[in-house]
């Protein structure tokens, strides 16, 4: 390390430095060594042990990973304190500053910080692994504010953070009672109240309110009272206090000076940070391919996704030109090393404090920048670096170019020159810089008068994603009279071209032309042929995005005449239902109700405990498997995949990759010890591929050393040759061919389907497809193993983030040749498993188990975000076909139907996934004749797998469209027909099960009292009729979902009880805590069962040397299961004690477990529990699958742009049967977290693979592999009121404690949000005469939607009747 100047000399080696390069952490003095220039801060913090911070994604996606980083500003003589995204920021780039992690702000020992108890209390958390990032990001919006922040500032801040588990609702709860306002959570103040008549309390205002509903007195709060916290202290240097152990600023950093940096790194790399602007000039000129860097956002993606391996990197961060943000007279001038954030905080002063007309562009950043990613990305990200990346989908080029912004560009030799932006762009990442240029600053002028600028984006999400299209768009008007001519023009588009493109010819038309309709018209005829974006172009979607240039075109003729009509009363002709069209987007803080009651059951069952955890996860000192410290001899594992869908391998050579520093050995079929066949059903799977390849991303080898990197460096060295063969891509391939798997067809028939049909009484017969496409299971946590021998070899133990331990312990057993009773798994808890995690992580310790057996040394492997999503599977998609009879009234009479599921390249549990979808294709309905028939696909795609639902929702979601078609065929409310077919108690099913406690009916009555549904319908016609533009729809949709494994054998389960001579008891059972909240209820349901309090009950983890033979955690059945079993181990050890007991009086638990160890009384017991009176026989298609069915409905409310397909969820109202909960916050939580899930599968996480829908895409390839391509719902996509009520006086005769299960039957609710999008469509296609019944396919993505509207801005491109493409 060393200044970068000697004598005027510019030096290129290291020196010794008279300063050392430092970094604090959570108050630590750190020297930074020189060789860790590849590092990033993430990397660099969990090799100090502090893992609490999370890889979730890698690519600044997910926020798991955020901190808060201070550094003291000398210009604004002030300490600036931001959220970042660890993963991406390089370690050497926060040399000099402050990083404050989850530990650092509070622990179970010195305390919880009041962001973590909140959120502790607030049942934020359920399984953790995002939890510290959420914590972190409020933790950093609190310190940088001087007042408390407002509650858009809140759901602002938390947009860069995903959650899968809560549903959002829990955690802005948690965090509004730091707002502005006294914000409470909302509670029943039943507590004060004996006349039962309670009121919902806004946490608003802090006051009862007409936000919720009026409720009896035993309904209480999910939550404990809450404090409302305020700043204790402020000052520039500190920020905001909310406790007294803040950590301050260290004061060394104040008063230290930035020194020039010269680090190193592996493989040749270096690492400078000169410190002015002749510095950076010298070092371009001495290395011209160097890259400039400052919030490395782009860089860090290229190097860890791309492998691009730049060899010199220029920190531009401290160089004060490149840093001027200056307000002059005419515009603005601003430093090409300027943050994103700091950016928008200068053009908010502008628009504060000078006059509107002048700000019109200011106004277009801000309003476009609100929508860039998350608030970590851009608390780091730079303007030159957005601009110099030059991506075709930029959200800031095409403003920057509308605006008439120049760029200002400095070589090598200090020379200045300045290129308008509309002119810097030349093609595909490429732009007007040469290689001795940089670019310097960016000067953006202020609007004149008469002179507007519009900013337009669509993406998938609203949130933190990239656009699909987007638009910057200015015109200067003149007024001569009454009228207005257009002096000058420009639309530019992104996301049409390899670059930012200038719609030219559609400039050229309006110069000159008056403002005026008619102009508008002529102006969209020409921009139809003006841009053009070619059949095959990158991204597909072409209808869609060509639609969208109009679109954005039409809302900005509208909003500059609606703003000259307020302005000047000059009449332009627009109707007033068109200008909710162009009203801006302003989302209002989202409001949640909850209504339950506690039937207390002993000590504990029926309280709303918090989640065990929950102090762990939210300290970040939970352990998950890639917390674990490597033992000092440990390796790190990297996978070699396959490359193509189906190929046979001709040779492997590893030549290259023994060349790696670090390389330890490539491991291949040929060295499994064991068995090299696999499979959680049937074994039709190789550990690694030893001839033959049936996916991309089927598993041919592993590669080992000593650093994750070196061993990542490594596997993509290994050189395979293949000979490629015909692939089947998708379903309907699949069906083409007749490619099936083995014996995987089903059939169920009741009634006669064909008599029904042909015997005339059948008003309608109606017929369709469905489409359903597939989803990502997104666990924040990928899965994760570290494996190792014991005894010599004897013995393999493993840690692993799976659902299922005993299949862990089963694969290794088998692929080493060793019994079982040698193989322990343990997993003490997942980061999120949803189904992900129940066979698909099994593989993977088994691979890595080869190399440790072999080796007799440690092994870890870490999927990235990446290689998980695309090699373990995802949901089914599934294509139905169906032919429905049905009476003139509505009345079901009958239904054909074929479904067909996309398998994969194994038959996994897809057989199981399609049997129950099989079962739940009647939904809640009576049909007297069913005949359906189902059969699992054989594609060249990774084994799709289990997710929550497992197929149900599914069938039920084929079942609600052909419903919806029989209501339209009818002209019908949906809702009529479903209440009007709904199946009673005593009913037998279509598989011969007989219907009890069906409480379907109660439930529906009580969701339509709740959300006045007739009301909304009204309010909702009212709105659609005085709105062209803007849409709104309701829906009602109700569910019943069977609880059991549809497997018999599986529906067992095992517990291990232990009580020690304190009093105290140990837990263990075969489940796995993911989030759910099972260690929490089960330890309930013994501390009831021995009356004690629930925290002297103790569960460490799931091991298999505990309970053998367990099922995996997995079919919501759980609870039912190990709440037995363990019950039935506490039932023991009571009967034991009791005459103990009966003896004398004991004062305490503790005492009377002294006393019967005294008495030699064995205090551990093994409970056990075996699912009564089930079973299915497919030779007769008769039995009892299911245990008992989970019933619940929901309500929601949308409204829909119909111009871009963008919508929001206006209002969600869920009611349901959970039997007498045991613990209702965890149940509430798992219902508004399905509901989000689910909502993500139906509107907006679409799964694209490279197949005949997508082949712009390579073949057999996922191209949506991370956050930046699949869209999960963030904190902003929740509903405005998400309402959620447990039917009371529901007990279940057949569950423990008269409960029921609730983890996966409300995920399927979340059609009501598909189902109401479909309702608003109708009323946009009414609007064109197209009334008739039409086919949108899941997810109901804005693409699908906008087409689906079917109007003059897409007529050009597409008919009425066009699906847009998708991958099942």
């Amino acid at each position: 390390m060393g200044p970068l100047r000697e004598n005027g000399e510019l030096l290129f080696f290291p020196i010794k430095n008279e300063e050392e390069a430092i970094i604090f952490v959570n108050g630590k003095r750190l020297v930074l060594n020189d060789g860790l220039a590849h590092l990033t801060l993430l990397e660099y913090l969990r090799g100090l042990g502090l893992t609490g911070t999370k890889l979730g994604c890698g690519e600044g996606g997910c926020g798991a990973c955020t901190v808060m980083l201070s550094c003291y500003n000398t210009v604004k003589q002030r300490t600036v304190h931001r959220a970042i995204n660890a993963c991406l920021a390089p370690l050497y780039s926060v040399e000099g500053m402050h990083v404050i992690t989850v530990e650092g702000i509070g622990n179970q020992h010195q305390g919880l910080h009041p962001v973590q108890e909140t959120l502790c209390n607030s049942h934020g958390s359920q399984c953790g692994f995002c939890t510290p990032g959420f914590v972190m990001s409020m933790y950093a919006l609190l310190r940088s504010s001087k007042e408390p922040p407002s509650h858009e500032q809140i759901e602002e801040s938390l947009a860069g953070n995903l959650c899968r588990c809560t549903g959002y609702r829990p955690i802005l709860d948690a965090f509004r009672i730091f707002a502005k306002t006294d914000n409470t959570l909302y509670s029943y103040n039943a507590s004060t109240n004996t006349s039962g008549d309670a009121k919902v309390i806004c946490p608003s205002t802090g006051k009862p309110c007409d936000c919720g509903e009026r409720v009896g007195n035993d309904s209480k709060d999910i939550g404990t009272s809450h404090p409302v916290y305020k700043p204790l202290s402020f000052s520039e240097v500190d920020g905001s206090f909310y406790g007294n152990r803040e950590l301050i600023f260290p004061p060394e950093l104040l008063s230290r000076k930035p020194h020039p940096l010269y680090l190193t790194g592996p493989r040749g790399m270096s690492w400078f940070r000169p410190l002015n602007l002749q510095d950076v000039l010298d070092l371009k000129s001495r290395f011209p391919d160097a890259k400039l860097v400052i919030g490395n956002t782009e860089v860090g993606i290229e190097t860890r996704f791309k492998s691009i391996h730049y060899q010199v990197l220029i920190a531009a961060t401290h160089v004060p030109e490149l840093n001027i943000l200056r307000v002059k007279e005419d515009g603005l001038e601003i430093g090409a090393s300027v943050t994103l954030t700091e950016l928008v905080d200068t053009l908010k002063q502008c628009i504060a404090q000078r006059d509107a007309h002048e700000t019109s562009a200011c106004s277009s950043f801000v309003e476009q920048l609100r929508w860039f990613a998350g608030i970590q990305i851009r608390n780091f990200a730079s303007v030159g670096g957005n601009i110099c990346t030059a991506s075709p989908i930029s959200d800031l080029n095409p403003l920057w170019m509308a605006a008439r912004a120049q760029f200002n560009i400095i070589d090598c030799k200090g020379s200045v020159r300045t290129v308008f932006a509309r002119e810097f762009f030349k093609g595909y990442r490429k732009v007007d810089l040469r290689h001795d240029e940089i670019l310097l600053s960016v000067f953006l002028p202020f609007t004149r008068q008469g002179e507007y600028v519009k900013e337009f984006k669509q993406a998938h999400r609203r949130d933190d994603d990239i656009a699909l299209v987007n638009a910057g768009m200015r015109v200067f008007l003149e007024q001569k009279d009454d009228a207005w001519s257009i002096v000058d023009a420009s639309l530019v588009y992104g996301g049409v071209a390899p670059v930012s493109l200038s719609a030219v010819k559609t400039e050229v038309f309006l110069k000159g032309k008056p403002w005026t309709l008619q102009t508008l018209q002529g102006a969209l005829q020409v921009l139809q042929h003006d841009i053009i974006i070619a059949e095959n172009a990158p991204g597909g979607m072409v209808e869609f995005r060509q639609s969208l240039t109009r679109s954005f075109f039409f809302k900005f003729f509208l909003c500059i005449s609606y703003n000259i009509q307020q302005k000047t009363q000059v009449l332009l002709g627009l109707p007033n239902s068109y200008k909710s069209a162009v009203d801006p987007y302003k989302r209002p803080s989202s409001k949640g109700v909850q209504s339950y009651e506690c039937p207390l059951n002993g000590t504990a069952v029926g309280l709303p405990v918090v989640h065990l955890s929950a102090k762990l996860q939210v300290t970040g000192e939970a352990e998950y498997a890639d917390d674990i410290p490597m033992p000092s001899n440990g390796l790190h594992a990297a996978l070699v995949l396959s490359k193509k869908p189906h190929a046979r391998i001709h040779s492997l050579d590893d030549s290259a990759a023994k060349a790696v520093p670090g390389f330890q050995g490539f491991f291949t079929a040929k060295d499994v010890p064991g068995g090299n066949d696999i499979g959680p059903t049937v074994n039709d799977e190789e550990l690694f591929a030893s001839e033959l390849v049936t996916c991309v991303g089927q598993v041919i080898g592993i590669v080992v050393a000593d650093t994750y990197e070196n061993a990542k460096i490594a596997s993509k060295m290994i050189q395979v040759e293949y000979e490629e063969l015909p692939a089947v891509l998708c379903i309907r391939d699949a069906l083409r061919a007749g490619s099936f798997h083995p014996n995987s067809e089903r059939f169920l028939q009741e009634g006669d389907v064909d008599k029904c049909f042909s015997s005339g009484i059948c008003y309608k017969i109606i017929d369709g497809e469905v489409q359903i496409g597939g989803q990502e299971h997104f666990y924040l946590e990928p899965n994760s193993t570290l494996i190792w021998t014991a005894d010599g070899g004897n013995e393999v133990h493993m840690i692993s983030s799976t659902q299922a331990p005993q299949k862990h312990q089963k694969y290794v057993s088998h692929v080493l040749g060793l019994p079982m009773n040698k193989v322990v798994c343990k997993t003490k808890r997942l980061g999120g498993g949803f189904g992900g995690k129940e066979t698909r992580s099994a593989f993977i310790a088994a691979a890595a188990a080869v190399p440790c057996y072999l080796l007799r040394r440690p092994i870890r492997i870490t999927l990235d975000r990446d290689i998980d999503m695309m090699i373990t599977g995802q949901r089914h998609a599934f294509l139905g076909k169906y032919k429905v009879g049905f009476s003139q009234e509505g009345k079901i009479l009958a239904l054909d139907l074929e479904i067909y599921n996309n398998g994969g390249n194994s038959l996994d549990l897809s057989f199981s996934v399609l049997e129950r979808a099989i079962f739940h294709s009647d939904n809640v309905y009576e049909i007297q004749n069913v005949r359906i028939k189902g059969n699992v696909c054989f594609t060249n795609l990774p084994s799709h797998t289990a997710f929550r639902g497992f197929g149900g929702p599914q069938g039920m979601l084929i079942t609600e469209n052909w419903i919806e078609h029989i209501a339209r065929v009818l002209g019908k409310r949906p809702e009529e027909i479903r209440e009007f077919n709904f199946q009673k108690e005593g009913y037998v099913l279509h598989y011969g099960q007989k219907l009890e406690q069906c409480r379907l009916q109660q439930v529906f009555n009580e969701l339509k009292e709740s959300c006045d549904f007739d009301t909304s319908r009204k309010e909702v016609d009212k709105f659609n009729s005085l709105n062209r533009w803007k849409k709104r729809g309701v829906a009602m949709v109700p569910t019943k979902f069977g609880i059991s494994f549809t497997t018999k054998f599986m529906n067992q389960a095992g517990a291990l009880v232990q009580v020690y001579t304190d009093g105290t008891v140990l837990l263990t059972h075969g489940g796995v805590e993911m989030g759910q909240g099972l260690h929490t209820k089960v330890a309930q349901i013994a501390a009831s069962a021995l009356g004690i309090p629930v925290n002297s009950i103790f569960i460490s983890e799931t091991s298999t040397d505990k309970v053998p033979n367990a099922s995996p955690t997995a079919a919501s059945a759980s609870s039912d299961m190990y709440g037995a079993a363990v019950l039935d181990a506490c039932e023991q050890i009571k009967s034991r004690m009791a005459p103990v007991a009966a003896k004398n009086r004991h004062t305490s638990f503790s005492e009377l477990a002294q006393a019967c160890h005294m008495e030699r009384i064995d205090l551990s017991a093994h409970g056990f529990h075996a699912t009564p009176d089930i079973g299915f026989d497919w030779r007769c298609g008769k039995g009892k699958p299911f245990n008992y069915f989970t019933f619940g409905a929901a309500f929601a409310e949308v409204e829909v742009d119909t111009l871009t397909g963008d919508f929001h969820l206006r209002e969600v109202d869920i009611v349901m049967d959970l039997g007498n909960s045991l613990n209702p916050a965890i149940d509430i939580g798992q219902v508004e977290g399905a509901f989000i899930q689910g909502l993500g599968w139906c509107v907006l996480e679409e799964v694209k693979w490279g197949d005949p829908a997508h082949q712009y895409v390579r073949p057999g390839h996922l191209f949506t592999q991370g956050p930046g391509t699949y869209k999960l719902p963030t904190v902003n996509d929740i509903p405005l009121k998400f309402k959620v009520s447990l039917l009371k006086g529901a007990p279940n005769q057949r569950a423990i404690h008269s409960s029921k299960a609730v983890g996966e039957p409300p995920l399927f609710l979340a059609s009501a949000a598909f189902f109401a999008i479909k309702d608003a469509i109708l009323e946009a296609r009414k609007e064109t005469g197209h009334e008739s019944w039409f086919f949108l396919d899941s997810p109901a993505t804005p693409e699908r939607i906008r087409m689906a509207c079917a109007d003059e801005f897409t007529q050009p491109f597409a008919d009425s009747e066009f699906c847009p493409k998708l991958s099942v």
